[in-house]
């Protein structure tokens, strides 16, 4: 029977499929055009606002009327509020290039998170990760509360360049190193006193999150990963491959501060890895060691300085305040200004 089932079992899938694309296409379509649509009354919006002698009472003025008119004739959608974030999205974009090339591929309430952002550069980054990543409106919320972009060790060096300029081949491992990560979706609660091993497990028990937090291109590979020489075992915490870096990636986790003794453990791991491990088209092993603390004697002194293959950063188990993670942001730029 399953015989002659199947060719009116594949013509419906395939009828299935054309109609979803469509309707995907269709929905795509209407969301861009509604995008370009509020970019554009907000810029009628501040022309009306320009040729009015009482600037700010005018301007309020033509924002509840707009709001009364629009909603008596095309109903619910046009509130007060909603006016003057379509007002807002005009200023914080007024290059009408930036609006139809990206803003429209993202949905209004994409744009509306991160034109809120007050960081030019960082918008342009969110702009871009949303379009190229395809970021959920919840998982472009928390990289935004936490301060994704600010995280990245790279970040002191970059500039407020153009979105077109975002879309370089040049691939830097920086720019996939945050410091510190942020693991609030453990649930661990204050004090923290769990055990490394705790954590760890908790992080593959949450790993589609733990991998949103790591960034983009990472897919896991294994915990408590063994290699082996001829005499030995060595166990690496967590191992995961960056198909964008094209290069394993190494975790050690430590629940204290960092010592030499795990700089030095980990730059072992490295080697070993890069022997053992790396196929001929990898790219060098990288080691992320993860602690709560970090001595600055350590990451001065010790092979941290001068390996560009080998990172340390803090991970906090909560989400921090903003003005936490911007002290710890800036202690981090002197520090390695310093080294």
């Amino acid at each position: 029977m399953n015989r002659f089932h199947t060719p009116a079992t594949s013509f419906i899938q395939d009828v299935v499929q054309i109609l979803q694309l469509a309707r995907q296409k269709t929905y795509s379509a209407v969301n861009s055009e509604m995008v370009i649509a509020y970019w554009q009354m907000g810029r009628r919006i501040v022309q009306e606002e320009q040729n009015g002698e009482q600037k700010a009472a005018y301007g309020e003025a033509i924002l509840k009327t707009l709001s009364i008119a629009l909603t008596a004739e095309l109903g619910k959608g046009f509130s007060y509020a909603n006016i003057r974030n379509f007002r807002q999205f005009y200023l914080t974009y007024p290059d009408e290039a930036i609006c139809y090339t990206v803003c429209s591929k993202l949905s209004w309430s994409h744009n509306r998170l991160i034109m809120r952002v007050e960081t030019p550069s960082a918008r342009v980054y969110y702009l871009q990760e949303c379009t190229t990543q395809m970021w959920s409106v919840r998982t472009l919320e928390r990289n935004i509360n936490s301060h994704y972009y600010q995280r990245l060790l790279s970040s002191q060096t970059k500039s407020e360049t153009s979105i077109q300029n975002q879309n370089s081949d040049r691939i830097l491992s920086n720019d996939f190193i945050k410091d510190p990560y942020v693991f609030e979706f453990l649930n661990i609660p204050e004090p923290i006193n769990a055990l490394e091993l705790d954590i760890e497990k908790a992080l593959i028990e949450n790993l589609q999150q733990f991998l949103l937090e790591l960034g983009k291109g990472f897919s896991f590979v294994g915990r408590q990963f063994r290699i082996s020489t001829e005499t030995s075992h060595f166990y690496i915490d967590l191992v995961f491959y960056n198909y964008l870096l094209k290069c394993f990636v190494l975790f050690d986790l430590k629940t204290g501060k960092l010592t030499h003794q795990d700089t030095g453990q980990m730059d072992m791991y490295i080697r070993m890895f890069d022997d053992l491990k790396k196929q001929d088209d990898d790219h060098p092993t990288i080691g992320i060691i993860l602690c709560t603390e970090k001595d600055e004697t350590v990451v001065k002194y010790s092979i941290l300085n001068d390996s560009k293959q080998l990172f340390a950063t803090k991970y906090m188990l909560y989400l921090p305040t903003e003005e936490e993670l911007i002290a710890e942001i800036e202690r981090e730029k002197r520090l390695l200004k310093i080294s």
